[in-house]
């Protein structure tokens, strides 16, 4: 068993940030998504649209709950973080559902809704015409309402001039995916996803494992948490970059496919980590990935936390009973143990909070 050496991350250190994500961040979190998004979007005229923001709220919660860790500062928990976080994740829930279930299907309405996902990431105020393609358009104003949470939070942000042409570049890729991934008829998805990797990346990785970084939020939260320090150093913002993308995001999105394995099968939905040739060679590569990313994010400064972020994505994603029910627990005992005794405690306190507080709805979607 690797374990793997950060400066500052023993098991202490990682328990006390578990436990201040789970009684100081998530409760701001709750404000957030339940004192404000939930009721705007409930207000929705349009029914099917409103259907979908409220799915997506209800039923991706733990994403923006997991990606408002990143709020966690060294100089205590950062509010405007908080509401960057959940509206940034909100509208990438938001869109997905939109692309995937509303009944669309035409690249180019993906690529006009996902024009809110780019403008969310400016600071000039622009908004557009973001239903134009769409078949349903009457939404109350509720996505431009999140993009403009978001814009107003990323101009509160010191640093954020550092890390924005990287912010944007990761955003751009991830709606690039979002097109790809969701084009009908289904025949054209694998042949596009292909040739967009062929054009984006090397053969380091798979498609498949290119596309799940591309589908990850966690390069963009750690950079916007990065910039919220004055006088953050380019190179630092290059470091988190490069250590985040591929390798993070990839484990983060791949772990997240692993489970659903089945489910997508019943749905006839794509599913990234079914394209492996055997599931011998998928264990290694998820292994071989996230083992990458615990070293790269070994440099970085604030170590401490990213490999409490890292370490916790297997603890996370495979300590629900998707794993059992799949007969999975080979590969998620193959998994932890690459992270060491710091993943297996982490695993220890994630289902212990799962028992203490089972009416909570933190982490239900890995279940």
């Amino acid at each position: 068993m690797k374990e793997y050496k950060c400066p500052g991350a023993g098991l202490l250190a990682l328990a006390k940030l578990s436990w201040r994500h789970v009684f100081e961040v998530l409760p701001l979190a709750a404000v957030e998504l339940d004192g404000k998004w939930r009721v705007r979007a409930s207000a929705i005229p349009d029914p099917e649209i409103r259907k979908q923001a409220l799915d997506s709220l209800h039923k991706k919660r733990f994403h923006a709950e997991g990606g408002c860790a990143y709020s966690l500062t060294p100089d205590g928990v950062n509010h405007s973080l908080v509401s960057l976080i959940v509206a940034i994740q909100t509208i990438s829930d938001y869109l997905d559902n939109l692309c995937d279930r509303s009944g669309a299907g035409e690249p180019e309405d993906f690529r006009r809704l996902h024009d809110a996902w780019m403008d969310a990431f400016a600071t000039d105020g622009r908004t557009g015409d973001y239903y134009a393609l769409h078949p349903q358009r009457e939404d109350g104003g509720y996505l431009k309402s999140l993009v403009r949470e978001c814009q107003r939070q990323l101009v509160g942000l010191p640093s954020y001039h550092v890390v924005s042409g990287d912010v944007q570049r990761l955003a751009l890729l991830y709606a690039d995916l979002q097109v790809y991934k969701h084009q009908l008829p289904v025949a054209r998805r694998v042949p596009s996803l292909e040739a967009w990797h062929e054009r984006e990346w090397d053969d380091s990785l798979y498609w498949w494992e290119f596309a799940a970084a591309c589908g990850s939020t966690l390069g963009i939260f750690a950079l916007l948490r990065a910039a919220a320090k004055p006088g953050l150093a380019p190179t630092e913002a290059k470091d988190i970059c490069s250590a985040y993308f591929p390798a993070v995001c990839a484990t983060h999105i791949l772990l997240d496919y692993f489970i659903d394995q089945a489910e997508d099968a019943a749905g006839g939905d794509l599913n990234l980590v079914s394209y492996y040739s055997s599931p011998e060679e998928r264990d290694q590569r998820l292994r071989k990935i996230l083992g990458d990313a615990l070293q790269r994010v070994a440099t970085l400064p604030d170590a401490a936390f990213h490999s409490w972020i890292v370490t916790g994505l297997p603890a996370l994603y495979l300590s629900g009973q998707k794993v059992q029910q799949q007969h999975l627990q080979s590969t998620r005992k193959l998994l932890v143990n690459e992270t060491g005794r710091k993943g297996q405690a982490l695993q220890f306190f994630i289902r212990l909070h799962k028992l203490s507080a089972p009416g909570r709805k933190t982490y239900r979607g890995q279940d």
